[in-house]
């Protein structure tokens, strides 16, 4: 039977049965829609807390500003308009952490570096006002010892990378989120906040489970909601610990998010079945949910290491799979070499209301000696990445894929980055 005494944490939190039963309650409550607060996320800090309104007030809606905020990437057609790129699972393997080692050497630098790898991604995001990314994995010390499948421990450099190269947040909450227990979950928050990226998904203590990420542009305030299918047959040490697959729980949230003043609510989904080329019926059911609530702006998701269809559902974008942001070569499943960068621009018209005015997508591979991520876009801003026969295969199985719910009819179009300004 388990110990269930007090257990204190590196970042000096302590958790006891009676927590647990809290913690417990907390979920019951959230479901229901009865708590939730706002943060910027810095979860050791939770007194700048603020009580949540009373369940009859009504949504504000904040007013476009006197002077043009048209934010980065396309022309904005509204007053006000700001854009985020989001990109699929950051999944180290140790054929990766050995270029970084290798990386980090040819300049002359101790340890590990991953910016070469992501180095390519950094023109994309400096056109963007946001970018988030998805941390699959926990993070070890900085020396190691580092494990890969099926149980991660990954160097903690790729959050410094991830930095690095432009992003202001990541999630974290997916089926390996607990590899290493409440231990590793811990340390990826400790490296997070080190590092100075924002984060949502998994927790240290039960109040900083019922926040909510919000992040700000010139713009607008964004909220960030995402939920985890599963734990590879796991139990989190505590409830509250990681974010579930939850619609009840993620519309509450979303709910609470807009009445605290969030212009955009992104819904993130960690499902799917692995190397698919099509949304399973848990992904499209879960994200169609949280469209009729009518609370979130747009859905995007990852975990099946391939890209999957983008769809416009009822006005709304869902991305239903990002595939890898970065990940080792797979002799196997050519998809798994294979990802997504998407771009949404929201703008706000004149009555306040906040949508989707451009969704763009660039497809990418991974390449290796070295390994880097690589855009194959028509436009190919980082030159050939494989072969020219390789990458247009590869860029006409991603658009296949990406248009196959009708993405392209419905507007979605492919991110042309040298194009712009």
């Amino acid at each position: 039977m388990k110990n269930m005494g007090n257990i204190t944490s590196s970042a000096g939190w302590t958790r006891s049965p009676k927590a647990m039963v809290l913690g417990i309650t907390a979920v019951l409550a959230l479901s229901l829609g009865a708590c939730g607060v706002i943060a910027e996320n810095d979860d050791r800090n939770s007194s700048a807390t603020a009580s949540p309104p009373a369940a009859e007030a009504p949504t504000p809606t904040r007013t476009p500003a006197p002077n043009p905020t048209p934010g980065r990437g396309p022309a904005c057609p509204e007053l006000r308009c700001t854009s985020i790129t989001v990109t699929g699972d950051m999944l180290v393997h140790a054929q990766l952490w050995q270029q970084a080692r290798a990386d980090a050497a040819a300049a002359g630098l101790p340890g590990y570096t991953f910016v070469p790898l992501l180095e390519g991604q950094r023109r994309y995001i400096a056109n963007s006002d946001l970018a988030i990314c998805h941390q699959e994995t926990p993070v070890a010390t900085p020396e190691g010892p580092f494990s890969a499948y099926p149980s991660f421990n990954v160097p903690p450099q790729i959050i410094t990378a991830s930095k690095d190269v432009g992003y202001k947040a990541c999630t974290t909450a997916s089926n390996h989120t607990i590899d290493r227990g409440t231990d590793g979950l811990l340390r990826t928050l400790d490296a997070l906040d080190a590092a100075g990226l924002k984060h949502t998904g998994s927790y240290r203590t039960e109040a900083a489970s019922k926040e909510i990420l919000m992040l700000e542009t010139d713009a607008a305030k964004v909220a960030v909601i995402i939920g985890t299918y599963g734990h590879n047959g796991q139990i989190p040490e505590y409830p509250w610990l990681v974010d579930e697959l939850d619609p009840a729980a993620m519309i509450a949230k979303a709910t609470q998010a807009k009445a605290m003043g969030a212009d955009i609510v992104l819904g993130v989904m960690h499902a799917g079945d692995e190397y698919a080329s099509e949304a399973n019926a848990q992904q499209q059911d879960v994200a169609h949910a949280l469209v009729d609530s009518g609370q979130f702006t747009m859905i995007y998701g990852h975990h099946t290491h391939s890209v999957l269809p983008i769809e416009n559902y009822k006005g709304t974008w869902i991305v239903y799979g990002l595939g890898n942001g970065i990940t080792e070569l797979s002799p196997w499943y050519v998809v798994n070499n294979e990802g997504l960068l998407v771009r949404a621009q929201f703008s706000q018209n004149a009555a306040g209301a906040w949508t989707a005015s451009d969704l763009s997508w660039a497809p990418s591979v991974i390449v290796r000696d070295p390994y880097r991520w690589c855009s194959v876009a028509s436009d190919a801003p980082q030159g050939v990445c494989a072969s020219p026969a390789a990458d247009a295969e590869t860029h006409q199985r991603t658009q296949a894929v990406v248009e196959s719910m009708g993405a392209a009819a419905a507007g979605a179009h492919e991110l042309l980055i040298t194009k712009e300004k």
